[in-house]
């Protein structure tokens, strides 16, 4: 029987509960495809750099190399721990080490989920540069607490980085509807966005059977709401990715179904997968935090791991749990209920 190492780092607040309802639904599902998920618990959190000053160990990253996957639930505790220190101590430096620069984020509507849209029939892949662009940290203050204080924040652009993203996104829209979407802001950034459309360019010539088309992340972002049934795959940079995915977390009825995934293309170290609504310390323990972003992330993970029919069973469960009503409208159900829900739909 395949046996896969799955290490589990719940963090904070609501990461803690959907963390173990998606790993409940994958371990049901893992028993019905006669394969198994092994498990190793992380503490690596908030509370954990409060008691030792870290967001992880050391070894931290030495550690997550030996697993098959790695499902992260969700980190965060800005009134006691600044969000940057949150990100910079685990999630960029995990991205970074494990070249996971591929971050995957599926937008559509579940079948009972009402969006804010008209529009009833999106399907969307957004595809965002994940390691370098404009989080890649370069840069610094002087001056500090003066009147003469600089702050700098250089976005870093290699044609390493940006042509094995759009060579990813190609490939994701070669498997889809062969439409992909690019995303930049070069009419005003003449430099890094006008690059990253020359690199487009030059790829697109090894894909004659995908139509591309160049947005401006303005224009983007209309398109988005006003007819988002016209886009397939879209892939942006690190800084506007992160806004796109949030505006497609919105259009597909909120950040419970926002699912994600840290690729890494060449499988030379672990990807990861998490739901990316945060640790919602205004309603963490009370059990009501929608498990249904965090078990399609595992979905996302069981087909990365190559058991995609178990894939297409937690999704065919989540679809069942929506169409009857549970899990569409926030607070309404409990964490528990939603979880019972699918758990009986994969049985």
């Amino acid at each position: 029987m395949k046996t896969y190492s799955i290490a589990l780092i719940p963090g904070d607040g609501i990461g803690k509960d959907v963390t173990e309802s998606a790993w409940a639904v994958l371990q049901r599902v893992a028993r019905k495809r006669k394969f198994e998920l092994d498990g190793t618990t992380l503490p690596w959190s908030c509370a954990y750099y409060k008691q030792t000053g870290a967001m992880m160990p050391e070894d931290g990253i030495e550690t997550l190399r030996a697993f098959d996957a790695i499902y992260l639930g969700a980190v965060g505790w800005p009134a006691e721990v600044p969000d940057a220190v949150s990100l910079h101590g685990l999630l960029l430096p995990i991205r970074k080490a494990f070249v996971q620069y591929a971050n995957i984020r599926p937008h559509r509507l579940l079948p009972g989920v009402t969006g804010p849209l008209r529009a009833q029939s999106f399907d969307i892949l957004c595809i965002r540069e994940n390691t370098e662009g404009e989080y890649s940290g370069a840069g610094g203050r002087v001056h500090t607490n003066s009147q003469d204080e600089v702050a700098v924040e250089t976005a870093i652009f290699t044609r390493k980085g940006v042509e094995r993203i759009i060579r990813f996104g190609f490939e994701q829209a070669r498997a889809r509807r062969g439409r992909l979407a690019s995303v930049t802001k070069s009419n005003a950034q003449k430099y890094s966005m006008v690059f990253w459309d020359e690199v487009t360019r030059d790829v697109a010539r090894e894909y004659p059977d995908v139509e591309v088309s160049h947005y401006h992340i303005d224009a983007m972002a209309a398109r988005m709401v006003m007819a988002p049934e016209t886009l397939d795959v879209v892939v942006a940079s690190n800084l506007f990715g992160d806004i796109l995915t949030d505006l497609g977390a919105a259009i597909q009825g909120g950040l419970g179904f926002a699912a994600s995934a840290n690729i890494n293309p060449d499988r030379t170290a672990p990807s990861m997968f998490e739901p990316v609504h945060g640790s919602a310390p205004d309603i963490a323990h009370l059990g009501i935090a929608n498990p249904i972003a965090a078990i399609w992330s595992g979905a996302m993970m069981l087909e990365h791991l190559g058991q995609p029919e178990a894939a297409k069973d937690v999704m065919n469960a989540i679809e069942a749990c929506t169409a009857t009503g549970v899990g569409t409208v926030p607070g309404k159900d409990r964490t528990d209920a939603i979880t019972e829900a699918v758990l009986a739909a994969i049985d």
